[in-house]
């Protein structure tokens, strides 16, 4: 959906993809570095700043990274029903049933991962592979029947250069979010040190290639103002291209695409608190695992959140749901990684490797995230403090009974 988030930026939004292309390929380097120097943590930028700052900045980055994941399955989930309406055109109609279908579709989700690893792990290798294929078909065909007009006026806000960039990366960026979901189960992947690292960067650079070509297709063939409306903007254009039945063939793609990514994330949203609960910084329910060894206490609750920010986000279009929550996710995770880019530059510090080269690297990747952050517009960066503030209670909860 993002094309469409997009469109009413007009072509400048092409340099907001540049822009958060740079960003995320300078992080995903950096969770590269930390996957080497820390090859047996589990929990990612959680695990890492606890290595390199101690308890608390590690809550706060687990509770961080928690809340961007519900504002993210929340988004996810708008953007399934989104292209469901292309085979049920009364989802486009009635909040009432895109509301009841995107909860059933988190709730089914929940249920998978309730199950062994290897049960959501085949989920997400089917899911993957169908979701790359219509992505890359539409991009790459698409490239050829591209109008140069449609990215004209170049800035179609009447907001200066900077600020749309500054907005526009902020968008894009959300496609990247998930880089560092490699360094999550570090501590229980063979050869680690080697294999997080090279699953993080290309994983990321293949992301952008793919990314940027599909999107610079479709804001090229279908006119902006035309764009901004549609909630299926890759369905559209294959139906453009190849007919209704391309179109519908599209859609599908889309929805398994989006049912994939939800997959994943409702994964990682039990393994954070799961993580943050074993080293005593969540309460110990979110630490607890059924006999398929899911921690299935924290994902139930989560999926609750996530429903309940459904229920809040759904009075507006699809598009303007799903734009405002990419926003509020893109902000909820800038804060783990920017404790993670200064836990690095801690950590490498301790290993003397390199120091200087690297050290120039989590600089840029530092600038870069909170320049990110400051994007995010006062009404996202208010909410999403509200939301940050929420968590500071527990932690001396916790850490109060922890003590008793």
């Amino acid at each position: 959906m993002l094309p469409a988030a997009l469109a009413a930026f007009g072509g400048i939004s092409i340099v907001g993809w540049i822009c958060a292309s740079i960003g995320a390929v300078l992080l995903a380097v950096i969770f590269g570095y930390l996957g080497r120097l820390a090859p047996e943590a589990n929990g990612g930028p959680f695990a890492y700043t606890k290595l390199g700052m101690g308890d608390f900045p590690a809550y706060l980055v687990a509770w961080g990274y928690w809340v961007s994941i519900w504002c993210a399955n929340a988004a996810i989930t708008v953007a399934a029903v989104g292209y469901l309406a292309v085979f049920f055109p009364v989802l486009g109609e009635s909040a009432m049933v895109s509301i009841a279908t995107g909860l059933g579709i988190i709730w089914f989700f929940t249920w998978i991962n309730s199950k062994e690893i290897k049960t959501i792990a085949l989920v997400q290798i089917i899911t993957a592979t169908l979701k790359v294929a219509p992505i890359l078909l539409i991009g790459i065909w698409g490239m050829f029947y591209v109008q140069l007009e449609n990215f004209t006026p170049f800035n179609l806000s009447g907001e200066s250069d900077l600020s749309v960039i500054t907005t526009t990366t902020m968008l894009t960026f959300f496609a990247f979010l998930g880089m560092e979901s490699a360094t999550i189960p570090s501590g229980s992947v063979k050869d680690s040190a080697i294999t997080v690292r090279k699953a993080t960067i290309f994983g990321t650079v293949a992301t952008v290639v793919i990314y940027i070509i599909s999107s610079v297709s479709i804001m090229g063939i279908i006119p902006a103002e035309v764009l901004a409306e549609s909630s299926a903007p890759f369905a559209d254009v294959a139906e453009i291209f190849w007919g209704e039945t391309a179109k519908y063939v599209v859609a599908a793609g889309a929805v398994i695409a989006t049912m994939g990514a939800l997959n994943g994330w409702i994964l990682m949203q039990g393994a954070i608190p799961m993580a943050a609960a074993q080293a005593g910084l969540f309460p110990t329910i979110f630490g607890k695992v059924n006999k398929s060894n899911s921690p299935i206490y924290g994902i139930i609750i989560s999926s609750f959140i996530v429903s309940i920010f459904m229920l809040f986000n759904y009075s507006n279009s699809l598009v303007e749901t799903f734009s405002y929550m990419m926003q509020l996710t893109t902000l909820a995770v800038t804060i783990p990684f920017l404790f993670s880019i200064t836990s690095f530059v801690i950590i490498l510090k301790r290993s003397n490797s390199g120091y200087y080269q690297k050290l120039t690297v989590a600089i840029f990747a530092f600038l870069f995230t909170a320049w990110i952050m400051a994007g995010c517009g006062s009404e996202v960066l208010i909410s999403g403090l509200l939301l940050f503030l929420l968590g500071i209670p527990f932690y001396f909860w916790i850490t109060r009974e922890k003590a008793k």
